[in-house]
């Protein structure tokens, strides 16, 4: 149990500070700002984007939060790797930038899968 616990708190931090802390203290910089509009987006789709990314990160890490909010962070996570993916390919082509987002997608599923490991119930 514990080393599952070392895993699932390690991949889960590493999503905390990717997904919730790099986001929040750079949002406002120009280069993420740059970030956005040349994938194509509206200013104001960085703001939302971060917002919910702080409110996943939080789902994820706060124990007391109920499961299935949790499995809805995990969704929403995957669905933004997936996006992003598909963003820099259809824009910058596919080099190691596009598939960086999947990188951090194979990190999350571990965190999930350890979640699910230490929360699943003996019959």
């Amino acid at each position: 149990m514990k080393k599952e616990k070392i895993i699932f708190w390690t991949a889960t931090i590493i999503i905390a500070l990717f997904e919730g802390i790099m986001p929040a203290l750079t949002s406002q910089t120009e280069l993420a700002k740059e970030g956005i509009r040349h994938l194509g987006y509206p200013g104001y789709f960085g703001n939302a984007l971060v917002v919910f990314k702080v409110l996943g990160v939080l789902a994820l890490i706060i124990p007391q939060v109920p499961k299935r909010v949790k499995e809805w962070a995990y969704a929403g996570f995957a669905f933004d790797f997936i996006f992003a993916t598909i963003s820099h390919g259809a824009v910058d082509g596919v080099n190691g930038q596009t598939f960086f987002p999947l990188a951090v997608f194979g990190i999350l599923a571990v965190s999930y899968i350890y979640y699910h490991k230490l929360n699943s119930e003996v019959v």
